[in-house]
């Protein structure tokens, strides 16, 4: 467990806690043919994947909200299906992003999505409900798989989410699986970045008051060590606190977690401006 903090922080929210989340609210994807922007979540099993997307939708919606399931205590990935995630604006619209949720990764060869499955993912192949199956990669001619994705089918972001407090103790062969769809992203060039989840785990400092994550020793000394193991910089890794198991809205929540999902909009404009 780590406490101090630095006499300054290695990261500066906007002072105005709604900056980021007006941001967000005004969006809207500058490649016109484009419907949404997709956001990508992997990682391991556990790690807070589907509990981002309901918080980024409790935020989003004002109030506490679940629809992307989750479970604490099987020990496995508890998503087992492609499935696109729309947050409503309004009673007839959805925000112009959406989220895909993926199974996690798991250290055994039989348990867990399929790295190549994910490669598919990324390049659109993967429809909507495909249930992954960890022993039989999806392959051309399969019923789920896309033989002709559109730009909006495509992935746009690829986003790592890792338990804060889980960084060292990650298996071997998961960062193994991890490491393998970040290269095949950089082949795609696809942009990429991280959350840490859990910020207040093992962390008295951002227990006691959130908006110490960015000054907390501890944490940093996280971030460096995903750095190592993952290789996405840090000015690319994001400390966020889900709304899972936390009952009520809480402002500083909400200024972490929307400040991670203005880069990743900002990062996905980026890709489809390249030309």
């Amino acid at each position: 467990m780590g406490g101090a903090l630095l006499s300054t922080p290695w990261r500066n929210l906007p002072q105005n806690k709604e900056e980021d989340l007006d941001f967000v609210k005004l969006y809207k994807p500058g490649y016109k043919n484009l419907k949404h922007l997709r956001i990508l979540l992997y990682g391991p099993i556990g790690a807070g994947k589907s509990s981002f997307i309901n918080s980024i939708d409790t935020i989003l919606q004002g109030r506490i909200t679940g629809r992307a399931p989750t479970d604490a205590i099987s020990g496995r990935s508890y998503t087992t299906k492609y499935k696109t995630y729309k947050i409503k604006k309004g009673p007839e619209s959805v925000y112009p992003f959406v989220f895909n949720d993926i199974m996690g990764f798991e250290q055994n060869t039989d348990t867990g999505v399929l790295v190549e499955d994910v490669k598919l993912a990324l390049q659109g192949h993967v429809e909507e409900g495909y249930q992954f199956k960890p022993k039989d990669q999806l392959e051309e001619g399969d019923e789920g798989y896309r033989s002709s994705p559109t730009l909006d089918d495509r992935v746009h972001v690829l986003v790592c989410v890792m338990p804060a407090d889980k960084v060292s103790l990650v298996d071997d062969k998961v960062v193994k699986k991890m490491r393998e769809v970040r290269l095949a992203a950089n082949e795609l060039n696809i942009p990429q970045l991280a959350i840490l989840t859990k910020v207040d785990s093992d962390c008295p400092e951002a227990k006691k008051n959130l908006n110490n994550v960015y000054r907390s020793k501890y944490l940093k000394n996280q971030v460096d060590k995903f750095y190592m193991l993952m290789g996405i910089p840090q000015n690319c890794i994001f400390l966020v606190k889900n709304y899972e198991p936390e009952p009520n809205i809480s402002a500083d929540m909400n200024a972490l977690i929307m400040n991670a999902l203005r880069q990743m909009i900002t990062f996905g404009e980026d890709f489809l401006s390249d030309p």
